[in-house]
């Protein structure tokens, strides 16, 4: 079952809330890193949100006084997002993880701080059955913030 859709024009205008993101991906609070998805093209690309608050809980102690957003953190943000456009329509999803398998060619071009909204693009670059690769960009204000290449792999959920 897919979450409620919001359709403006068309399939690229989907927007996806929070409450449609927790119905897709299985990460929750702390960990949940996407707010909202702004476009979606099935099988293609993807763009969603992360707000970024002073109240994330790595703010803490990454670094008390001088706040960043841990760069590994914006990776899996990307990752997140990529992730629901491929848990969005995977057939027994509730049974299945996405698992973040490998980073290609990460660069970080400035740093994310409190109050800024990352804006997060990522493209399917191949998909074999259960195996992928996706591009991706994650921008502040149309300023490149970070950059790199996501693998997955979709795998059994294990039994606990």
């Amino acid at each position: 079952m897919k979450p409620t859709d919001a359709v403006l024009e068309s399939e690229r205008s989907v927007v996806y809330t929070i409450h449609d993101i927790l119905k897709i991906l299985p990460h929750r609070y702390p960990f949940l890193l996407v707010d909202r998805i702004l476009e979606l093209e099935p099988d293609r690309r993807i763009v969603g949100l992360k707000n970024v608050t002073i109240n994330e809980h790595f703010f803490q102690g990454h670094f008390p006084g001088a706040p960043v957003m841990p760069g590994v953190l914006v990776i899996e943000a990307m990752a997140q997002v990529a992730g629901v456009l491929i848990y969005r329509d995977l057939p027994d999803k509730d049974s299945k993880l996405i698992y973040f398998t490998g980073i290609e060619n990460a660069k970080f071009r400035r740093p994310v701080i409190p109050g800024d909204q990352l804006r997060i693009e990522m493209q399917l670059l191949n998909r074999r059955n259960n195996f992928g690769k996706m591009s991706g960009q994650a921008s502040v204000d149309g300023k490149l913030a970070a950059e790199a290449i996501v693998q997955f792999a979709i795998v059994d959920r294990p039994h606990v």
